[in-house]
């Protein structure tokens, strides 16, 4: 399933949902101007449960029963929220973002890894594990080969963000379950971050003590919607949509388009200046994209075949 090529819509999905996780960062630059760390955490996911689940009832969906399915949700929440978040966050306390985006963008290279080891139907292709490399190039391009010369200093910071890579891309294999348990998209991604916040709560009001804090600025408050509602629940339901219908490889592309997304919104919104290694490291991206999908080096196969090749004879 996830090594056929993605349809218009699919990619549609994806590009959306970069632009939503991409405008994370923007939020979360806000908010940690405020309120600490498990804080902002909790908080994302209690209040996009709040919403999801309000969506659900909309819907007309029935709140499951079911303990395997309760169970599921519980560990999509830690592979998928608990521990990449956990991780990223402390990581980049201590490095730079843009290395931090660097080590993150590793994540569909140990989905390919993890698929193939793990599943049967996602199995690596030649043609998948270079367009996996050619995008990561471009990631690193992008954000500027000089982070990379913090390479090898704060090294448990650094496996921390890499550990959320892998975190994430073991997620995307255990989300494929939702799809046999015959679930709609609103129901995992309300279950996971239900499950998330559950988990979170009682650890951020021992660490954080939040109602000693002072009273966020309506700026903050804006971001902090921002970043539960739209960056975490919208950004969510496209995510189960994907998984869903084109398979963890597919889904975990997402992390080529993040950083992509988030320089352009600090473009348009911050008005950031564009450099050429931003329009270099796209195009890389974009070629990777291509070769990973595999419909452009199809279509150039077909027209350097003979005429009657595939006639006998």
């Amino acid at each position: 399933m996830a090594n056929r090529s993605m349809t218009a819509g699919e990619w549609g999905l994806l590009i959306a949902l970069s632009l939503l996780w991409g405008g994370s960062f923007l939020f979360n630059g806000i908010l940690v101007r405020e309120l600490p760390t498990l804080t902002i955490v909790t908080a994302r996911v209690g209040l996009a449960a709040l919403a999801l689940w309000t969506v659900v009832r909309l819907a007309g969906h029935a709140v499951p029963r079911n303990r395997e399915v309760w169970l599921a949700f519980l560990g999509m929440g830690v592979l998928n929220n608990i521990i990449p978040f956990s991780l990223i966050v402390w990581g980049q306390t201590h490095i730079a973002s843009g290395l931090a985006s660097i080590l993150n963008a590793t994540t569909p290279l140990f989905a390919v890894i993890a698929a193939h080891l793990l599943t049967t139907d996602e199995k690596m292709t030649g043609g998948r594990l270079v367009g996996v490399l050619v995008g990561f190039l471009g990631v690193a391009l992008m954000i500027g080969p000089s982070v990379l010369s913090d390479l090898g200093a704060n090294l448990l910071a650094q496996l921390a963000v890499l550990g959320g890579a892998v975190s994430y891309s073991i997620a995307g294999i255990f989300g494929r379950r939702f799809r046999r348990l015959g679930l709609p998209p609103l129901l995992p991604a309300a279950g996971q971050v239900t499950a998330s916040a559950v988990l979170m709560l009682p650890v951020a009001l021992v660490v954080d003590r939040p109602w000693t804090l002072a009273m966020p600025s309506a700026q903050t408050w804006m971001a902090l919607f921002g970043l539960a509602f739209l960056a975490t629940a919208l950004a969510y339901v496209i995510f189960f949509r994907i998984l869903a219908t084109a398979g963890a490889t597919n889904l975990m592309l997402v992390t080529f388009l993040i950083p992509v997304s988030a320089i352009l919104l600090g473009a348009l919104i911050l008005g950031e200046v564009l450099a050429p290694k931003h329009f270099a490291g796209m195009a890389l991206i974009a070629v990777g994209l291509a070769a990973i999908d595999g419909r452009l080096l199809r279509m150039v196969m077909e027209k350097r075949r003979p005429l009657g090749s595939d006639a006998g004879g």
